[in-house]
Formats: C-alpha cells, structure tokens, sequence
C-alpha cells in the first residue's frame, strides 16, 4: 500500500468572501486580512515535512499557496486547473436575495456546475498527484466548495463549511493488488477528527 497525504488548505479571506459575496470561477484577489490568514496557516503545516505544493490558478489561491510556500521554503507552487472553484453561474458576485434564490433550485443553482462535476474533476486532480507522486506529502492550495465536496464524496461524509487557510489533513491509500483507493481524513477546519475514515 502507498500512502500519499495532503493538506487541503482553502485561501485566505477576499473582500467577496467578507461581503457573503458567491465567488466562484470569478477571479477575486485576496485581500489584507486573507494575506494575514495565509501566514497564520504556516504555523500547523510547520509540525509536518511537505515535499511541494501546488494551487488553482486562481489568484487568491495562488498568492495564498506562494505566501505558505515562501515560508515553509518550497519552491513555488504549481497551478492545477482541476482545483479551480466551483463555476456558480450567473449566481457569482451574488449574495443572499431575490436575485440570487430565483436562480436556486433544489441541489444547485441554474446555470451552475454541478456538484458530482466540482467533486469528479477534484479527485481526479488528486487522484492524479497521487499516481504522479506516490507516498509525497503535498499541500494543496483550492477553494471551500471544491475542498468541501471532494471530502464528502470520497469520505462519503457530510462535510460542512470549509474555513479560510484551515488545515485539512488527508491520506490517501492505494493498495497495490487490487487497485482500490481508500481516503483518510485525521483533520478538519484544523481540528483533529475523532475517529478517521
């Protein structure tokens, strides 16, 4: 069996994210307090050895994955265009109202990616590190929902919200003589799971 663990670390805070503002694929920079998140989230990855780290490309991934790398001395963080967020729509840049609930229906909004869609493309992403780097210890860099969904669809868990620059622990173990992939979640929003998976 190979095991290859990731921390599943979401980005720092944006002035969207400050407003209930839905993101999305929309490209939001951080913002000062997302900056100040990204280098507290250096202090629990720092009881770990990682070998890389990689991001989405979008820019409030990406600054918060080069500020974690820059301290923790890894080279800079590759961009994978699997981890990008959720596509929401026409419901991005929305928050709560009229506008945003005529576009709501049951499981989603209309116009928007899916959710098994969000969740297949993430696992594959890390399905893909994994083959590529079996046994690394990886930090990945993505978004709430993208983090959110993969874990409730490989953990087959509800899983709630996904905090800013939290750390997420996961392994993934790949038993070699039959090929099946079994996920372990030990940490969630950066508190310890009481029982793994």
């Amino acid at each position: 069996m190979t095991t290859t663990t990731f921390a599943l670390i979401r980005h720092g805070q944006t002035d969207w994210n400050a407003a209930a503002r839905i993101q999305g694929a929309t490209d939001i920079p951080l913002n000062d307090v997302g900056r100040g998140q990204a280098a507290d989230a250096v202090a629990p990855l720092s009881s770990y050895d990682w070998d890389f780290i990689v991001s989405s490309p979008l820019s409030r991934a990406a600054e918060t994955a080069d500020l974690i790398g820059a301290q923790l001395r890894l080279d800079a963080a590759r961009r994978i265009p699997g981890l990008i967020e959720r596509d929401y729509g026409p419901a991005e840049g929305l928050s709560a109202g009229a506008e945003l609930e005529a576009l709501r229906f049951p499981g989603g909004f209309f116009g928007a990616e899916t959710e098994e869609a969000v969740a297949a493309r993430g696992i594959a992403a890390l399905g893909d590190l994994a083959r590529e780097h079996p046994g690394a210890r990886i930090i990945v860099v993505a978004h709430g929902t993208l983090i959110r969904l993969c874990l409730a669809h490989a953990l087959d868990l509800h899983i709630g919200s996904i905090s800013n620059a939290t750390l997420n622990l996961v392994h993934h173990h790949h038993v070699h003589t039959d090929g099946v992939t079994r996920w372990q979640l030990d940490v969630l929003n950066g508190d310890p799971v009481a029982q793994s998976v």
